[in-house]
């Protein structure tokens, strides 16, 4: 349907504009028609807001958007090959994050969310490692961390950010780099820290996602004290 097929490239378009440091423009009539009466439009929409969210950190939104994506029917009509991957690896690392802060009966739930988003991508890893390796590492990184298991969660923190510079995915070496960044601080150790949030920064910088640049900058500047943000830049 045509429609249907311009609303997505709608939604796609609105994520690259607020990357890029655009504003984000309103749903229009004709979506949020699509959006209540049609499932794979729904399905679509709930995640593309769990993704953006989940960019810009921004926590109650990703896990309201993530948990509607995983309430969608399963009879909703299949996307392309590359729609499942970047579903497969966005729901895992936004479903680890939510563990992380759940801590309580929703803890295994959300757990197991993400070792199916991760066993995903395993099976994908093993047939093209180029194209897979790098999403796989970080997502087993992101529940090392869920498990506070956080020498394992080094170990593929560095994995992921490798196999992202090799592999040329430049946007992905970027969140791993700001993945770790996170895991760092929440370690206390500061000084790595820093230096993660600085490469993710510029990868973020290089991939053109300036608005995203502008987002993490705020966020360091709020977390580190002048003196340690002067002395890294």
């Amino acid at each position: 349907n045509h429609s249907i097929f311009l609303v997505h490239i709608k939604q796609l378009q609105r994520d690259i504009l607020r990357l890029i440091g655009s504003d984000e423009e309103v749903t229009t009539p004709e979506e949020e028609k699509l959006i209540a009466s049609n499932n794979s439009v729904l399905k679509t929409f709930c995640f593309r807001k769990a993704y953006i969210s989940f960019m810009f950190r921004s926590y109650d939104d990703a896990k309201e958007y993530v948990s509607k994506f995983f309430d969608c029917h399963e009879n909703a009509w299949a996307s392309l090959v590359v729609s499942h991957i970047y579903n497969a690896l966005y729901t895992g690392l936004i479903s680890f994050w939510v563990a992380r802060k759940s801590r309580d009966a929703q803890y295994q739930y959300w757990i197991a969310r993400g070792n199916e988003s991760k066993l995903t991508l395993k099976r994908w890893v093993q047939s093209s490692p180029w194209t897979f390796e790098n999403k796989w590492c970080l997502l087993e990184a992101e529940e090392s961390f869920s498990h506070n298991d956080y020498e394992a969660a080094k170990s593929f923190y560095k994995q992921a950010i490798s196999s992202a510079k090799l592999h040329k995915f430049v946007h992905e070496e970027a969140l791993a780099y700001e993945l770790a960044a996170y895991f760092y601080l929440e370690l206390g150790e500061m000084e790595q820290s820093m230096e993660y949030f600085l490469a993710a920064h510029e990868r973020y910088h290089e991939w053109g996602a300036f608005g995203k640049c502008n987002s993490l900058f705020e966020f360091v500047k709020s977390s580190f004290s002048p003196a340690s943000i002067k002395s890294e830049s």
